[in-house]
């Protein structure tokens, strides 16, 4: 058997270098073709790369390309799913996973049926910061989770994003968005949700493009973007989610979760790194070794900052489980989940009432500094 897999990229926009800066670090990928409705697109990057520029159909068809990384945007996710599995290659998405957990479902009946996997990110919850928090909540450091908060708060994209449209309409939002990130992350910490109830609301009716060629446009605004949601899990600890891109500063941490021995406080889950903290009965707010976690080391530098980005983790843990078998921790279920829980919180939004979620999942397993290890090069 294969020691690697022939991996295609479908959507060649802004988070595609991402993948192909960081994607070589890890085992079992090899990105041979990428394709993009803009052919220019898929052009600029091939040759950067020293891969091969195909049209979408033509990567669809290739004989060396098996399995294929979705980079469209949200509301493309599930056609773009249906071919890649139509044209039996496994597949890897950017969050989310789809907009309804309806479109979710079909792709994994179809999935089922040719026998392929379905993977989807977010895999920040793999980084050094969420693993030994894992870890320690696994060790009973404070006790039985009780509780937490978490909130994503900012002005939206429009200030830096070229192209926001997308992050305004149906489908995008902060909870959208951002959420994933957030519930991918308890997930792993606390375990599945049970129900939701949310608030919603929209600040601005318009937003207006402040970079890049259309600075000065106006763009509608089609879903909420303040959303003050709480999140009953299986295990009855109740965590507050606040998103909003509404917002112009604040001072809330980004997660904390309680316990009944203590509080854990953790990074933004957006990135694989950051400073895990945590207090006892004292109150002594102590902070968690992580040195021991291959993906909590500073391997991307940007100005002058330096900062662990090991995306890509969750696709190569997928491969991994494809050539050698077993569970892989993005899996079909756990997005399923997650798109669940992000448009039953939409939904109570709506209708003011709590909304139970239909979709389970398993906790995935942790991340072990050792299995990280396997994973890369």
């Amino acid at each position: 058997m294969t020691d690697r897999m022939g991996i295609g990229i479908i959507g060649c926009g802004n988070i595609s270098k991402t993948y192909f800066d960081l994607a070589p670090a890890f085992t079992g990928l090899e990105i041979r073709a990428c394709a993009d409705l803009s052919r220019e697109a898929a052009e600029i990057k091939a040759d950067y790369y020293g891969i091969r520029a195909l049209t979408v159909h033509d990567l669809l068809l290739a004989e060396d390309i098996d399995l294929i990384v979705n980079l469209t945007v949200p509301d493309a996710h599930y056609l773009v799913f249906h071919e890649i599995l139509a044209h039996d290659k496994h597949v890897y998405s950017e969050k989310p996973l789809t907009l309804s957990i309806k479109d979710g479902m079909a792709l994994g009946d179809l999935a089922k049926k040719k026998g392929l996997k379905v993977g989807c990110a977010p895999d920040t919850f793999l980084g050094g910061a969420q693993q030994t928090a894992r870890t320690a909540l696994d060790g009973g450091l404070i006790g039985d989770v009780i509780g937490g908060t978490c909130h994503v708060l900012s002005h939206g994209m429009e200030s830096w994003h070229p192209n926001p449209d997308f992050f305004y309409k149906s489908g995008g939002g902060p909870i959208f968005d951002l959420g994933p990130y957030y519930i991918a992350a308890l997930v792993n910490l606390i375990g599945p949700v049970k129900r939701v109830g949310a608030l919603s609301s929209s600040a601005f009716k318009e937003r207006t493009i402040e970079s890049g060629s259309r600075s000065g446009e106006r763009i509608r605004v089609e879903t909420p973007t303040t959303i003050q949601s709480l999140l009953e899990f299986e295990n009855e600890a109740s965590v507050t989610l606040s998103a909003s891109w509404d917002v112009w500063a604040h001072r809330h941490a980004p997660m904390e979760i309680y316990g009944t021995k203590g509080s854990l406080f953790l990074p933004d889950p957006n990135f694989f790194g950051g400073e895990v903290e945590w207090a006892g009965p004292d109150g002594r707010i102590r902070r968690l070794d992580q040195s021991g976690h291959p993906f909590a080391v500073a391997n991307v530098k940007e100005t002058e900052t330096a900062h662990a980005n090991y995306r890509s983790a969750g696709l190569a843990d997928m491969v991994q489980s494809i050539l050698l078998g077993g569970d892989f921790r993005c899996s079909l279920d756990r997005a399923l989940h997650a798109v669940d829980v992000m448009a039953s919180i939409l939904k109570s939004g709506e209708t003011g009432t709590f909304v139970g979620i239909e979709h389970s999942a398993e906790r995935p397993d942790p991340l072990s500094a050792v299995a990280a290890n396997q994973l890369l090069q």
